[in-house]
């Protein structure tokens, strides 16, 4: 039954990550976000298929897995979503320089960490991990804020009970195994992806909500032009 729930996990944040991507890109052109999330679901197909396949750590595909999962932990899911967020909190939307650079960061990122994957306990990045997820946290609570603000609280409450989710996720993910768990770590597996298929599906209605209230008021962010040599903030 415990693997059925892990399928179901995963299918659940493959298709945020697809779904709001491609509405982040289509509807609201915020490539950080839309590829951002697509990555995530890019993550969740590949991780699905290698534990499908045995869950090896020999297997070659494992080191995708590892760097799909470092990407996201260590850059994509903390600067890339600050920065995507900054689209309606602050009207900011950085030059492509930024947003290259970023998932440039992630990749490096990703490529470096990956070489820690497995079940082997490494403090460097364990310490890593759970201290950008600390730094993008109070963001996070700040976006709440102001999603609250604009009366769409159900998206509030629902955002920010996925924030306290995803960091009980990330402190418990080095630091604190399950009691019971199995060697493939099958249950916290399983509350990982619901989690963070749950902070991508949240994040974009609450996203939405922040962005209607602004262009009701005539706030929105209107796009530079394409000239524009610098990050916009209207």
């Amino acid at each position: 039954m415990k693997e059925l729930f892990f399928i179901v996990a995963d299918l659940w944040m493959v298709f945020a990550g697809f779904y709001c991507g491609w509405r982040f890109l289509r509807q609201y052109g915020n490539y950080l976000l839309g590829l951002e999330w697509m990555i995530v679901g890019t993550s969740g197909v590949n991780f699905l298929i290698w534990a499908l396949r045995g869950g090896d750590e020999a297997d070659p595909q494992a080191g995708l897995v590892f760097f799909f999962d470092t990407f996201s932990r260590g850059v994509g899911i903390t600067l890339i979503l600050v920065l995507g967020l900054l689209r309606v909190t602050h009207r900011y939307k950085p030059a492509p320089v930024v947003d290259i650079g970023a998932f440039a960061l992630a990749t490096v990122a990703g490529l470096y960490f990956s070489g820690f994957g497995g079940h082997e306990f490494h403090l460097g990045p364990a310490i890593f991990f759970v201290t950008v997820n600390a730094l993008t946290t109070p963001f996070l609570i700040y976006f709440t804020w102001r999603v609250w603000n604009t009366g769409a609280r159900g998206p509030a409450v629902w955002t920010g009970l996925a924030t306290v989710a995803g960091s009980v996720i990330a402190i418990t993910y080095d630091f604190f195994p399950l009691p019971g768990d199995d060697a493939h770590r099958t249950v916290f597996a399983t509350a990982a992806l619901a989690t963070w298929g749950t902070q991508m599906f949240v994040y974009f209605f609450a996203y939405r909500a922040l962005d209607r209230h602004d262009q009701a008021a005539g706030t929105g962010f209107v796009p530079a032009p394409l000239s524009a040599a610098g990050g916009e903030c209207r």
